[in-house]
């Protein structure tokens, strides 16, 4: 199931980045964001509600409450930035550069949670900023 919804994520992602670019148009970055969040907001609380997963709140330990603020606060941090660099460049250049994250995400992986760094991920990784290189210029 995790590729279903891996692959889900990836068409959505696009969808967001086309839809974004689209009505981002005459609105100030920011203010979009903050449009964004709010449906995201209760969008996540809707489906909480609804697998009625409401109930685990008082089991969520405090380590697990300070790394998931955060990552909502790099959540955030990079919200903001992907609109602000929609606002005033290309999608067709902020999209790739945006999803460079794979590439540090690997790097921060191997070094943080000392997940396997293999040959094949080098390669990959070389690929996709090799490829966002070629994209962007």
């Amino acid at each position: 199931m995790w590729l279903f919804f891996a692959i889900l994520s990836a068409v959505f992602a696009a969808l967001t980045s086309i839809l974004a670019k689209v009505g981002i148009e005459g609105v100030n970055s920011n203010l979009a964001t903050a449009i964004r969040t709010v449906v995201v907001v209760f969008m996540s609380w809707g489906m909480v509600f609804l697998t009625h997963a409401q109930t685990g709140l008082a089991s969520i330990s405090k380590r697990s409450w300070i790394f998931l603020i955060l990552s909502g606060l790099a959540t955030g941090a990079s919200w903001l930035c992907y609109y602000r660099a929609l606002q005033t460049g290309e999608a067709s250049k902020v999209v790739p550069i945006d999803k460079m994250s794979v590439v540090i995400t690997l790097v921060l992986a191997f070094l943080f949670l000392h997940e396997e760094f293999s040959v094949k991920s080098l390669v990959g990784c070389i690929l996709i900023a090799v490829g966002t290189l070629i994209m962007v210029l």
